[in-house]
This record gives structure tokens, sequence and C-alpha cells, in this order.
């Protein structure tokens, strides 16, 4: 028997992959690409995701919308692939796939295995109550964003011993982004010399950028004047019950509050090399999401990308936000809605000067760097490498 053959075979299903652009989005398209050094994958994922897929791996398309349609073909698909290549393990890569990867792995024998992220378990719509929720509690294996998004897991009534905790992974970059990099950049935004406040996600009203300008910023401000909040992202379109807070609503709540000229819109950044700028251009990244009932923030890759880069960041205690900050390494945690607190924490991190926080915080994303996330996943879903995983995630 060759060696490919000898490989697990993995159907992996999702709506998240780019070019849609997220958290999800690059985290699902690590997933493929990290199982691919141990086993052979076939991705279903949504139009134009092909041209972007991992390198090893195989990807069939179906349409991203309306999403009805994304579920009834995507489940169709999952299902002829699953008679026809025998996967041994079918995973969904959020909860929203999960009941196409049950009946996938069904039909097939193999195990389901799904990944979740927050928000897809702690969904109250009826009829995702009524048919989601109960295929979770039938999965094999139920992957865990974070601790608290575990909790939720548990909350829905998986027992413990299906349950993982598989904290999404970062990029390491390889140096600092040269000097005439980071100017250009500044140039090409007029950012000028300000000390820039940094906020990268969905403008989302669980995200809390209106609040947090509203909130915090005028405070800020005023004991340090030369401060620029600059915005990377728009409102989202394919989220899962995203409620939206628009460049408009955030600019007007920055007016009223007497700040507006210290907001900057960059729109939506892909670029690497343009968000590492952006990262290491900035002094702070404030992540001010709120804790709103059946809206948890799952986990908070934009903090460990601060991280990577040295950035530390300011945010609230909620959510998964307690995985992706270590309080006094990568950064400060507020009690959740506590602005004052924020802002002074805030203030704080700007006083302690460029590059304090720099060594701490890049020491804490190192653990998850990629290469130990994919050899974390591998063993939750039973294909480790052994010790040619540990020796890779060591590397590090």
């Amino acid at each position: 028997m060759t060696d490919a053959a000898k490989r697990a075979r993995i159907l992996h299903i999702t709506r998240n992959l780019p070019p849609l652009v997220g958290g999800m989005e690059r985290l699902n398209w690590h997933i493929a690409d990290e199982l691919s050094r141990r086993a052979q994958v076939q991705v279903i994922g949504p139009q134009g995701s092909a041209a972007l897929k991992p390198a090893n791996v195989e990807l069939s398309e179906v349409p991203l919308r309306p999403l009805p349609r994304f579920l009834l073909a995507s489940a169709w698909r999952a299902l002829r692939l699953a008679r026809r290549q025998r996967p041994q393990i079918v995973l969904a890569g959020s909860g929203l796939t999960a009941p196409a990867a049950w009946l996938a792995a069904r039909a097939c024998g193999a195990r389901a295995v799904a990944y979740v992220h927050g928000l897809d378990v702690a969904v109250r719509h009826p009829l995702y109550r009524a048919i989601w929720h109960p295929l979770l509690r039938r999965m094999d294996v139920v992957v865990a964003n974070s601790r608290p998004t575990a909790d939720l897991v548990r909350a829905l009534g998986v027992v413990e011993e299906r349950i993982r905790i598989v904290h999404p992974g970062v990029a390491l970059p390889e140096a600092p982004q040269p000097a005439q990099a980071l100017r250009s950049f500044r140039e090409q935004h007029g950012l000028g010399d300000a000390r820039l406040l940094l906020s990268i996600g969905r403008l989302t009203r669980r995200k809390g950028l209106l609040e947090f300008v509203r909130n915090a910023l005028p405070g800020i401000v005023h004991a340090a004047p030369d401060v620029v909040l600059a915005v990377i992202g728009d409102a989202p379109t394919d989220s899962l019950l995203a409620g939206v807070q628009s460049r408009n609503s955030i600019q007007a709540a920055a007016d009223a509050a007497g700040v507006g000229r210290h907001l900057r819109f960059l729109g939506v950044i892909t670029d690497p090399q343009a968000l590492a700028c952006a990262y290491e251009s900035a002094a702070l990244h404030v992540f001010p999401v709120r804790e709103l009932p059946g809206d948890p923030e799952g986990f908070g890759m934009v903090a460990i990308e601060a991280a990577a880069h040295g950035l530390p960041t300011v945010a609230f205690a909620t959510g998964g936000i307690v995985d992706a900050v270590a309080e006094g390494g990568s950064g400060r945690l507020i009690a959740p809605g506590d602005y004052d607190g924020l802002r002074d924490a805030a203030l704080a991190v700007l006083r302690d000067g460029e590059g304090a926080w720099r060594t701490r915080a890049q020491d804490f994303a190192r653990q998850f760097a990629w290469p130990r996330f994919g050899a974390s996943l591998r063993t939750s879903l039973g294909i480790g490498g052994g010790a040619a995983d540990a020796m890779r995630a060591a590397d590090i």
C-alpha cells in the first residue's frame, strides 16, 4: 500500500473561505492546509474559493448565496463525495455546516466532527435550535475555539469526552516591516505622525466600535490629543446574525462626541504586508467587544495577530477574548462595559511607550503559531503525526 493510500481521508465542509474576508475564513483555510500535511483533504466551499485553496487540497465549489441554497447544495455534494471517496472524517468548518457533515458521515461510516466558534453554538433562532443543536450533540467530536466556547458546547448537552479545545492560529512575521513601508502606509492613508489606536474587524454590534467612540475615545483624546483611531474593516454581508454598525453611524457618534477628526476609516485591507504595516504603525490595538446575550465573541484572532507583531491589545474580558489576550502579557483585560476602565487602560499602555510590550506580546503569540495549531487539531482528530508533529510544532 502506498503512503498516499495510508493517509487519512477528510471531507471538510465550510462556507467560510477566501476570497471572503474574516477570521473564520483565514481559519478554515489553515484548517484545510494543516490537515493536508497528514491527510488527503477534500473541501466543499463557496464559489470563488478554489482559486485560493491550499496547494495540497482538492476543492469542490457550491453557490454561496442565498444561504438556503448553499446549505442544500453543500449537503448534497457532501453526500455524493462521501459515498464516492469514503472519508474517515467529515469535518464541519463551523456549526452551520454540521448537519451536512453529520449526514455525510453517516452515509459512509465516518466520524462526524464540527469546529465551532461561539455564535454558531449560541444562535437562538427556533429553527436552528430545533435542527442544528441536536445534531451538534450527536457529533463524534466537537472542537471549540476557546474555553468559553467549550462552556457553551457543554451547556448545549455535548458530553465532555467529545469536546476538544483548539485555539485558532497565527502567522508569525519573519521580520519587522521596513521603515519606508511604514512611512508609505501612513502617507497612503493620511495618518501623518499621529499615535494610532487600531481597530480591525467587521463593523457589527458585537464589536462595539460605536460605543467605544462615544464612551472611551473622548477621554483618550483629551489626555492624548495626538491620537487617531484607525479602523480597518467594513459592514459584513455574509456573517451569521451580524447586527451592523455602519461607517456613517460610527462617524456620527464621533462627531457628536467632539472627536470626529480623530477617526479614520481605512476600508478593508487583505494584503498581508499592508496589514503588517498597520499593526506595526500602531501604538495600541483596541478590542471593545460588547457582551451581548446570544452573540458571543468566540475567540478574537485579531488580538493574537496584533501580539504577533508586538502590538498590545486593550479589550473587554468577554467570551473567548480571555483566551486571546494575556493580562499583563499581551495587553489588558477590563470588565465588560467598563468604558472608564478601558479608557484608563488604553492611556496607561500609551504612557508605557513604543516597544514596552513588544517582547511579551510576541512571546505570547508564539504558542498560537499555525504549526502548533495544526499539530493540536490533528491530535484532536486522531491523525497526529506523533514525534514529527511535536518536533515541527516546537520549532517555532
